[in-house]
């Protein structure tokens, strides 16, 4: 699947900005946090976009996620959304 750059969200509180763009050959899903909660959550918001794109049958990509408090429910949006602009495949037909 190709991947062109593109970006969701806002670096508002409770928002998260994410940036995808294509992976360098063979590298697989590169997720880069940028969060002041990233000691406490880190995990789980890497895992939340890792596995948000692999449903949506991407396994290669570069994301920067910048965190500003974002609820798992924004997160979920705001890759879904960013990964709909880097491919162009709609997914709420």
């Amino acid at each position: 699947m190709e991947i062109k750059n593109a970006v969701a969200g806002t670096l508002e509180s409770g928002d998260i900005m994410v940036q995808i763009g294509p992976a360098k050959a063979g590298e697989g899903l590169v997720v880069d946090l940028e969060s002041s909660v990233a000691a406490q959550f880190g995990k789980q918001i890497r895992a939340l976009i890792t596995d948000t794109l692999k449903d949506l049958g991407i396994d290669d990509a570069a994301v920067k996620a910048t965190d500003k408090g974002a609820l798992d429910c924004t997160i979920r949006a705001r890759v879904t959304a960013a990964a709909v602009r880097a491919t162009g495949k709609d997914v709420w037909k």
